[in-house]
């Protein structure tokens, strides 16, 4: 938890318990599914909570914004962020359900009321626009434009695809022809995790 809290302050109380109860939740669920790789519970808040909130260093989701979390798997980015925006909706898909199932009954045991989950592709959502899409580092950055650019509302701020990334990006970027803005995590956490991490912003 000082991992977060050395970097974010203003945290409710509520807020500081939903983030202190996820480790625990997550290592009981992992037991039966499998979301978090076994190394990673052991560093759980700095690979998988800080990592995630790098996004809320950057952007303000503005109250009743929505926020889809492409390829979410048990839960990240949307769940750190689902906490640190409690006004904004966060939308969790994936194709794998049981994977959805941990996400979901994590958010129902913190009392998150504003997240929903959806066992789906991208590509088959219809009828339905977010003003941003999040994800973290689930496929190379051409797709996930494609997968998110049908599903963007125009005219809000912030828009277009928010994603985590991680190693030499310089041809996934090239591939994608988006001109996506930058930014290298290790400059805003110090941690030596956060080497060769990126934070990508794709506007609509």
């Amino acid at each position: 938890m000082d991992t977060i809290t050395n970097y974010f302050a203003d945290f409710t109380d509520e807020q500081l318990q939903q983030f202190a109860a996820l480790k625990d939740l997550y290592k009981e669920w992992n037991e039966k599914i499998n979301v978090i790789s076994r190394k990673d519970i052991d560093n759980f808040y700095e690979h998988h909570v800080l990592h995630s909130l790098a996004i809320a260093t950057q952007f303000e989701f503005k109250a009743g914004s929505e926020i889809m979390d492409l390829g979410s798997g048990g839960g990240f980015p949307g769940v750190p962020l689902a906490i640190f925006f409690p006004d904004t909706q966060f939308h969790l898909v994936d194709s794998i359900n049981k994977k959805l199932k941990v996400a979901n009954e994590i958010a129902a045991a913190i009392g998150l009321k504003n997240l929903s989950v959806q066992h789906t592709r991208a590509e088959d959502i219809k009828n339905r626009k977010f003003d941003v899409v999040v994800s973290r580092a689930v496929a190379p950055l051409k797709d996930l434009w494609w997968w998110s650019k049908p599903l963007l509302k125009k005219g809000v701020s912030p828009n277009g695809l928010i994603c985590l990334k991680g190693g030499d990006l310089t041809q996934e970027i090239s591939e994608s022809k988006c001109r996506p803005r930058v930014w290298e995590i290790d400059k805003i956490f110090t941690e030596p995790f956060f080497k060769e991490k990126f934070l990508l912003h794709v506007p609509l």
